[in-house]
């Protein structure tokens, strides 16, 4: 188990610990050293100085995955602010919404190496700064699934704790080159992914924007050993690998942000040679809550056990957790801050779950998605496991929608890889699921709406 108390004091002094001349980043043919990204971070820190940021101003960026930005959240960091990572494909009126939420005292947009000042507030009022970990690292706002996008405060602590324990888990050491292809404005790939992977002196490979065929060649290439994904990245790979192997020096891959469909975890498996790893998270808790371990591969539909130092309870069905990852709260929220933190520490997470006899973890859906259908209860994710598991469908999204007679219907919105049509379908879950949770509707979409992170965003479906 990682120490918290043993932790550095912020997570810029991770790029501290490692050999100057060892490489950091790659972004296309340039290569990063630590030495200079603590360059690039210094340089940073001094335009956000000349800018007048203090320490609790909040510093909202705006970018796609690229060394300017990785440098500006050290650098943001190392002067006691708050980093407020947005995926630059927002909408303006996301962005606007955001920024006006967040107070932020300047919004800063990187690609590449450059960045470009937008919006200086001078009357934004700064925070007061806290402990040396219990300072706001990260204000990281939720792509808001089933409502309005909060902002998660995430601590320097939090975010460490996630960082060398993901790092841990995964066995990273300082010859491994890890894809850099998940958005680090999501906190998967800022704390896991980014975090995780310096904390351990390997090398971040960046990818601005998911690129199956330009993953699958750096994969083919030899160029990465670690691979962390969300389930639609990987059923892309296996749609562009056509079934056959993939040789590779991988010698590890995760998959996390959204729920593992078994069938797609065993076609990754054959293809690539390797267990394909999975866990549970959400941004709440930094992310990670629980995975399974590189000695213990599960061909089950569990998400592994609590990382050490993580305590797991169900209460009424739903998951609680407590432990050094779970956030501070949500910004300028008191209400849904205590409806999310309940006493003694506990985060509810409004994901329904179980406990395996080993005690590994479960997860059957989200709570407020949980569909009456003629008094029986339904779970989404149950439904979209049996529609993914289809040969043609490349993933689902399932919800209750309004009925008459005060019921619900289950309705299922599809994306296929195939032909295959709705009597297809109700054929094939004829087989799988009970009458009263098949859908009574299925319809096709040429794309499902979803976040920068993969996330499929239900509420945007028509």
């Amino acid at each position: 188990m990682i120490d918290p108390s043993r932790l550095p004091a912020r997570i810029s002094d991770i790029v501290l610990r490692h050999p100057a001349g060892a490489p950091a980043l790659v972004e296309g043919d340039r290569v990063w050293t630590y030495g200079e990204l603590r360059r690039e971070i210094a340089r940073h820190a001094a335009l956000l100085r000349e800018l007048g940021v203090r320490g609790g101003d909040r510093v909202m960026l705006v970018s796609e995955n690229c060394v300017a930005q990785v440098a500006l959240i050290f650098a943001v960091a190392s002067i006691d602010a708050w980093s407020v990572t947005v995926n630059a494909r927002l909408s303006a009126g996301e962005l606007a919404t955001i920024r006006a939420h967040c107070g932020a005292r300047c919004v800063l947009t990187a690609t590449g190496e450059d960045v470009s000042v937008g919006l200086f507030d001078a009357s934004a009022v700064a925070e007061p700064q806290q402990a040396a970990g219990a300072q706001v690292a990260a204000l990281v706002y939720t792509t808001g699934t089933t409502g309005q996008p909060k902002g998660v405060m995430l601590t320097h602590a939090n975010l460490l704790f996630v960082a060398a324990t993901s790092s841990t888990l995964r066995g990273l050491v300082p010859s491994d080159h890890a894809s850099g292809v998940l958005p680090i404005s999501h906190v998967y790939g800022l704390s896991s992914v980014m975090l995780g992977t310096l904390y351990a002196g390997a090398c971040l490979h960046l990818m601005p924007r998911f690129s199956a065929e330009a993953l699958l060649a750096q994969i083919r290439a030899g160029e990465l050993t670690i691979v962390q994904g969300v389930p639609a990245m990987y059923a892309r790979l296996l749609a562009l690998a056509g079934g056959e192997r993939v040789a590779s020096r991988l010698r590890f891959c995760y998959a996390g942000g959204s729920p593992l469909d078994p069938a797609l975890k065993r076609e990754v498996e054959r293809v690539f040679g390797l267990p394909l790893h999975n866990g549970y998270g959400l941004t709440e808790s930094g992310p990670t809550v629980s995975q399974t371990r590189l000695d213990a591969p599960r061909g089950d539909t569990s998400v592994g056990h609590p990382i050490p130092g993580v305590e797991l309870r169900i209460v009424g069905g739903e998951l609680w957790v407590r432990g050094p990852n779970v956030m501070a709260g949500y910004y300028r929220d008191p209400v849904q801050t205590a409806a999310a933190l309940r006493p003694g520490g506990w985060l509810a997470t409004g994901d329904l779950a179980t406990l395996g006899a080993d005690g590994a973890l479960f997860i059957a859906g989200r709570l407020k998605e949980l569909i009456i259908r003629s008094g029986f209860n339904v779970y989404p994710l149950e439904v979209e496991t049996a529609l993914n598991s289809h040969p043609a469908v490349l993933q689902s999204a399932v919800v209750g929608r309004p009925a008459a007679g005060g019921e619900e219907e289950v309705v299922a919105f599809v994306e296929s890889a195939g032909d295959v049509d709705a009597d297809a379908l109700q054929e094939w879950l004829r087989a799988r699921l009970a009458p009263y949770k098949r859908p009574s509707r299925i319809v096709f979409m040429d794309a499902l709406p979803a976040a920068p992170s993969g996330k499929i965003l239900k509420s945007r479906l028509p």
